[in-house]
């Protein structure tokens, strides 16, 4: 039987704001990579799952979230270790995965091949390279619903929601960096957050058509940094 609340959820920032708008109500969630179970504790507290999982590699993180999670007693339930080798498949409809690298929320999907179903409803705030994200997205048939713009931590972050079920292809360049973010506020911060990156690296490139190429998305981009 699950425990009634018995104290306010935690305040979200910007970043968890956002995720927490994307996790549907009434479905079971999973939180990878809870860290301090924050997010778990809203999606719990607020009444927004009826059930959620809180996810972490490392046991130091997963005991806060616990310590978070308390108060909603068995509507959060706790597991230890790697991506999404803690769920079995039809576990959770909702996933979560926030706090890390574009490179290995890919390979956390990669390695669980049951989430390539249009059931699925997939939340991800990746860290860096949004643009390999969003790339990786296309190619693997994952159609971006959504993306919301925020800031925290004095960084712009891109919060994505995706589904199985697109037609593959291949993205251009300014599709990935850009996204669905056009018009959002914070937008041309974004881009020149962007841009930045982009010339470093254009600078270990040598001359020829991937640098040409690169130096016209530099340019889109400080078009849209204004």
């Amino acid at each position: 039987m699950t425990t009634l609340p018995t104290s306010k959820p935690p305040r979200l920032d910007a970043r968890l704001s956002a995720a927490f708008a994307y996790v549907r109500p009434g479905h079971t969630a999973a939180d990878i990579g809870c860290d301090h179970g924050k997010l778990s504790a809203a999606l719990a507290g607020s009444g927004r799952c009826p059930l959620v999982f809180a996810c972490d590699l490392r046991p130091d993180p997963l005991e806060k979230a616990r310590r978070a999670c308390a108060p909603y007693g068995d509507a959060v339930q706790f597991r230890l270790g790697s991506g999404l080798t803690v769920l079995a498949p039809g576990e959770a409809e909702d996933i979560v995965i926030a706090g890390m690298g574009a490179e290995t929320i890919i390979e956390i999907l990669e390695g669980a091949p049951w989430v390539f179903d249009g059931r699925y409803n997939l939340v991800l705030v990746p860290a860096t390279k949004h643009s390999i994200l969003r790339r990786w997205l296309a190619r693997r048939g994952f159609a971006l619903l959504g993306e919301t713009l925020c800031h925290a931590a004095g960084r712009w972050y891109a919060v994505m929601n995706a589904r199985y079920g697109a037609e593959p292809f291949e993205p251009d360049g300014l599709t990935c960096l850009c996204g669905k973010l056009a018009g959002q506020e914070g937008f041309g911060a974004y881009c020149a957050q962007q841009n930045v990156k982009l010339k470093k690296y254009r600078r270990g490139l040598p001359p020829g058509p991937e640098a040409e190429a690169v130096d016209e998305l530099i340019r889109c981009l400080g078009d849209r940094s204004v």
